[in-house]
C-alpha cells in the first residue's frame, strides 16, 4: 500500500467512524483540554434527574449540571498526563452506557518538544435556520447541514484542536442590524414566546428556556458530537452578548450591560468550554475564577498552548472594553501587560494574537480598533467622525502591534469577525515601520454567513484597508464562506484556506479542497 492509499484508507475509515458513532441520548458534546485537564460540556435531548457520569479510563466521574433543568451537565476532569489518549464514555448513573466510547487527548506538556501542530479555525458560524430574509423565502443563513459538510471537511484534515472565533450565536435584542433577526420579529415571537425579560436571572427562570430555544439550534444542533475528539476554544464577540456591537444617537450596545452579561455567561456555560488554567496565565484577569466556574477557569482571556512549538493567546474585545477616550482599551490594562509579556516572554517557537476584533482591514462599523467609517464615494476613511469612538482603542493596537512585531517569531494575527478569507502584511502602522519583521494578518472565514450577512450588504462596503496602515495583501478579503488549517512549526507557519458560498453547487462541500496556501517563514 502506497502513503497515499494509506492515507486514503485513514480518512475513509475515520469518517465511516463518525458516521456510525453512537450519541445515544446526548444532543452535543464540547470538549475543552489543556496538558492535565479536560472540561467537557453536554447536552441531553431530555432531562436527567440523576447525574450522569463520564467513563474515563478505568474509573468515574459524575457531571455538574450546569442548567436548572437537568439538560446540560460539564464534566471537569483533572490529573491527566500530558499528551495521553483516554478512552471515554457517558453512562448513565447506574453505570449503563449512554454512548459508543471515543478518544480524547490531552495537550503535550508545555515543555514538549513538539514537531508540529495543527490548528482549525473559523469565525461567525451562528445562526439559526429557521431566520428568513425579509419578504423572502430564501435563507438568512448557509443551513446547519451545510455549516456541518464545513466542519467535516475541516475534521478530515485532522487538527489538533479548533478555535471558533465569536458569533455563535445570533440573537440580537435592541440593536439588530446585520444580524437578520430582531426581538420584534414574528419569527422570534414564534421561537420565543415572547422577549427576555432583562430583570431577572437567566438560569431558574423563564429566560432559560428562551435562551436554549434561541442558542440550542445554533450550538448543539450545529455541532452535536461531531468535535467529540478534538479540544476547541470558544472566544465570544459581540452577538455572542446577544446584540451587535453599534453606536447611535439611540443608545450605545457596548460594553455589556447585566442582562447581555448574563446572557452570554449562561450559553457559555451550558454549551461550550471556558478556557482552561494556564500557568503562564494570571488567575485574576478579567471574567476568571469566578465563584460559580471551576478552579482557575477564564471565561473572556484564553491560552492554547501545544508543546513548545506553539502558545496562542486568545481574547475577547467586547466584554471588558471601555469608553474613556484616549484611555479606553478594548481589553483591560492588565489583560494587554499579560499578551506583552507573553509575546516577550515565551518559550514557544510560535506566538499568535487570537482576538475576536481583527486587524488591518475595517468595514466601517463602530466596534473596531479603527476610526474609518464608510463615506459617500463608497471608500472608508476618517474625513467623517466615527460617532462615540475611542480614540484608545487604536492606541492599545498601536501598542500590541509594536510588541508583536518586537518578537524573535513570526508576528502573526489570526481573527474573524469580518465575515471574509483574507491575508496581508503589516508594513508600517503610521510612523512604525515593520518591515524588518512584517505583521502577518489573517482572517480566517465565516462558517455561516448568507446573502444579507456580508460586510458589502450589510455594511455596504467589503472589508478595506485600515486607514495609516501600509499593507501588502497577498490575498485580499474574499467574501466567502469557509475556514483556514494551520500548520505550527518551529520555523515556519504553514496555511490552507478552504471556501464555499450560497449558490455553488453542494456537492462542492463532500469534495473541498483547499484553494490558497501559502507559508510563512521565520525572520533570521
Amino acid at each position: 500500500m502506497t502513503r497515499r492509499e494509506f492515507l486514503a484508507t485513514t480518512a475513509a475509515g475515520a469518517a465511516a467512524q463518525q458516521a456510525t458513532w453512537n450519541a445515544g441520548p446526548v444532543r452535543h458534546l464540547l470538549p475543552g483540554a489543556n496538558h492535565e485537564r479536560f472540561l467537557i460540556k453536554a447536552s441531553f435531548e431530555r432531562a436527567i434527574a440523576r447525574p450522569p457520569l463520564l467513563r474515563v479510563g478505568d474509573w468515574r466521574l459524575s457531571g455538574q449540571r450546569t442548567d436548572s433543568e437537568g439538560e446540560f451537565w460539564q464534566f471537569d476532569v483533572d490529573a491527566l498526563k500530558p499528551g495521553s489518549p483516554y478512552a471515554l464514555q457517558i453512562l448513565d448513573s447506574t453505570g449503563k452506557a449512554l454512548t459508543d466510547p471515543w478518544t480524547l487527548k490531552t495537550m503535550p506538556h508545555p515543555d514538549e518538544n513538539v514537531q508540529r501542530f495543527r490548528l482549525m479555525i473559523y469565525t461567525c458560524a451562528g445562526g439559526h435556520d429557521g431566520v428568513r430574509i425579509p419578504d423572502s423565502d430564501q435563507p438568512y443563513w448557509v443551513s446547519v447541514a451545510n455549516r456541518r459538510k464545513l466542519f467535516a471537511a475541516g475534521l478530515a484534515m485532522r487538527p489538533d484542536a479548533m478555535v471558533a472565533i465569536g458569533d455563535h450565536v445570533y440573537w440580537d435584542q435592541r440593536f439588530s442590524r446585520g444580524a437578520g433577526t430582531s426581538s420584534a420579529s414574528p419569527f422570534v415571537k414564534q421561537v420565543m414566546g415572547g422577549d427576555f425579560q432583562r430583570d431577572i436571572p437567566v438560569i431558574g427562570t423563564h429566560n432559560e428556556r428562551k435562551v436554549k430555544r434561541a442558542a440550542g439550534p445554533q450550538v448543539a444542533e450545529l455541532y452535536g458530537t461531531l468535535f467529540r475528539g478534538v479540544p476547541v476554544h470558544f472566544v465570544q464577540d459581540d452577538h455572542d452578548y446577544f446584540e451587535n456591537d453599534e453606536a447611535i444617537p439611540q443608545g450605545i450596545s457596548f460594553p455589556p450591560d447585566d442582562s447581555m452579561m448574563r446572557l452570554a455567561r449562561a450559553v457559555q456555560h451550558m454549551y461550550y468550554p471556558e478556557f482552561l488554567p494556564n500557568p503562564d496565565r494570571p488567575p485574576g484577569l478579567a471574567g476568571a475564577s469566578a465563584g460559580d466556574r471551576g478552579k482557575g477557569i477564564s471565561e473572556c482571556y484564553g491560552t492554547l498552548r501545544f508543546g513548545k512549538v506553539a502558545e496562542l493567546l486568545i481574547y475577547d474585545c467586547r466584554r471588558y472594553q471601555t469608553l474613556k477616550g484616549p484611555h479606553a482599551g478594548l481589553v483591560p490594562e492588565e489583560v494587554e501587560t499579560w499578551l506583552k509579556r507573553r509575546m516577550k516572554e515565551s518559550p514557544a517557537a510560535n506566538v499568535v494574537n487570537v482576538p475576536s476584533m481583527p486587524i488591518a482591514w475595517s468595514a466601517g462599523k463602530w466596534g473596531e480598533w479603527y476610526p474609518d467609517l464608510l463615506l459617500e464615494d463608497g471608500t472608508i476613511g476618517t474625513k467623517k467622525a466615527k460617532y462615540y469612538w475611542q480614540e484608545g482603542w487604536k492606541l492599545q493596537h498601536d501598542r500590541l502591534l509594536r510588541a508583536c512585531s518586537d518578537m524573535p517569531r513570526i508576528p502573526l494575527w489570526m481573527s474573524g469577525d469580518l465575515h471574509a478569507l483574507a491575508h496581508g502584511k503589516i508594513l508600517r502602522n503610521g510612523a512604525h515601520e515593520y518591515s524588518r519583521n512584517p505583521i502577518h494578518a489573517v482572517l480566517t472565514g465565516p462558517v455561516s454567513t448568507g446573502p444579507r450577512g456580508w460586510p458589502s450588504s450589510a455594511r455596504g462596503t467589503p472589508p478595506l484597508l485600515a486607514t495609516g496602515l501600509e499593507v501588502e495583501e497577498d490575498l485580499k478579503p474574499l467574501e466567502n464562506n469557509g475556514f483556514t488549517i494551520v500548520d505550527f512549526l518551529a520555523d515556519r507557519i504553514e496555511f490552507q484556506m478552504f471556501r464555499w458560498k450560497i449558490g455553488q453547487p453542494e456537492s462542492l462541500l463532500d469534495q473541498l479542497k483547499a484553494f490558497h496556501t501559502f507559508t510563512i517563514r521565520r525572520v533570521g
